[in-house]
């Protein structure tokens, strides 16, 4: 195809496609669906060889948020049945990391529910952090707290956070329908101020909650102009008991071609497999490591997921390597960007290609509900006014959708963080 010829060599340039080439491969058909693997795979593999890195959420305080993410188990008026408890302690989440390390994560994302943390929450954060790298040499600390207020990600900064992670979630246009409490551009600012003071941003989206192939293309055009260095894909966790359960709309298919779509426009970003893969990607997920060199090892926030070993397993048979602790994870150019903090720029965009700015545009790949990215966001009462559903059997992008739910397959998580059972990982 020469649509996805001219995608793989945009994608050695990092030079972004256009919006029409984004769409286009959202649209290919299921007999082109391994074209469109395969050509991607040229473009990950460029920036990243055959490396895996592994992420690892710590869930510090679950539940009880008031914001009213329409997406989320964890939001006000959730029926969901997940864990409900308050912050956990240093020692406790320290040692809920140390799990996730020892079964090969390089990143801990260390996630709380809630609209933003207190001048006092990030005390407590900075101390758990504090914590988990005494215990863990080299290990990524990624935090993931919701919107910030003035000086917050200065001080995570200075307590040892390399990352911070706050999601756009889906496009500017449709973000109204998903969340009353709290505005995209709220997002997009928290975003700003964790680059502003050093950290490396972490920014993602969720598809399948009735968005178009459009919305799908404007918030991750949005995200290449905000230059995160990591860029969570969730696929939507309808959890029973959140206004979203009844949205039904992936296939295995269609996720591929949402993640191919975002390593094009994304090429030489950290694209991670983040929550839902298991649900929605099914047998196919080992097929979608050739589209993103990351993903979350075991559970997610308030969902379990797939076997700590079985994805070490799937990893080695793909032909995979799992990333070690002393490897750099970005390119070179993007390595020392970042390096040169945030007066350096990211050299996303190639000599030549088209810039904007990184201004219309604004979390842990974990979302709320279980994987699609943590710190909710504002909340009001729970009347969130959710997009009416479109009927199962087809996407808003044309594709035709699963018959029926996969309900059965959403396990709500009951160990590991704020249990005394040991962890997934």
């Amino acid at each position: 195809m020469d649509l996805l010829k001219t995608l793989v060599d945009k994608g050695l340039r990092r030079e972004m496609p256009t919006r029409d080439e984004a769409l286009a491969v959202l649209a290919t058909s299921d007999d082109e669906l391994m074209d469109v693997v395969a050509a991607a795979g040229r473009v990950r593999r460029e920036w990243f060889g055959r490396r895996v890195k592994l992420n690892y959420l710590v869930n510090l305080k679950s539940g009880l948020c008031p914001e009213d993410c329409s997406y989320c188990s964890q939001r006000l008026g959730s029926k969901a049945e997940i864990l409900k408890y308050t912050w956990l302690g240093a020692d406790e989440a320290s040692k809920a990391a140390a799990a996730g390390v020892a079964g090969g994560a390089k990143r801990v994302c260390l996630v709380a529910s809630g609209r933003g943390p207190t001048d006092r929450d990030v005390d407590r954060v900075s101390k758990t952090i504090a914590a988990i790298k005494e215990q863990n040499e080299g290990v990524e600390v990624c935090a993931c707290l919701g919107l910030l207020s003035d000086g917050q990600a200065e001080r995570l900064r200075a307590a040892g956070a390399d990352a911070y992670n706050h999601n756009l979630n889906t496009s500017e246009a449709t973000y109204g329908a998903i969340t009353s409490t709290h505005t995209y551009a709220d997002r997009v600012e928290t975003v700003q101020q964790a680059q502003a003071a050093g950290m490396s941003a972490c920014s993602g989206l969720i598809a399948g909650m009735g968005e178009s192939d459009a919305d799908l293309v404007d918030v991750v055009f949005s995200l290449r102009e905000l230059d995160p260095d990591s860029v969570p894909v969730n696929f939507l966790i309808p959890f029973e008991g959140t206004p979203l359960a009844k949205e039904w709309h992936l296939t295995p298919q269609r996720c591929l071609r949402i993640l191919a779509m975002v390593r094009f426009v994304c090429p030489d970003v950290e694209v991670r497999l983040a929550g839902g893969r298991e649900l929605h990607l099914r047998t196919l997920q080992p097929l979608a490591l050739h589209l993103v060199n990351s993903i979350f090892l075991g559970d997610y926030l308030t969902s379990e997921g797939q076997a700590g070993k079985d994805d070490l397993a799937m990893i080695a048979d793909a032909g995979f390597e799992v990333e070690e602790s002393g490897t750099t994870t970005l390119p070179r150019h993007r390595a020392d960007a970042l390096a040169a903090g945030p007066c350096g720029s990211h050299a996303s965009q190639a000599d030549g290609a088209a810039t904007t700015e990184a201004g219309t545009a604004g979390g842990c790949g974990g979302h709320g509900d279980g994987g699609h990215g943590g710190g909710c966001g504002p909340c009001g009462a729970d009347s969130a006014p959710a997009r009416e559903p479109e009927p199962v059997g087809a996407t808003a992008g044309g594709t035709k959708a699963s018959e029926g739910s996969h309900a059965d397959l959403v396990s709500v998580r009951r160990r590991g963080a704020g249990t005394d059972l040991p962890p997934n990982a």
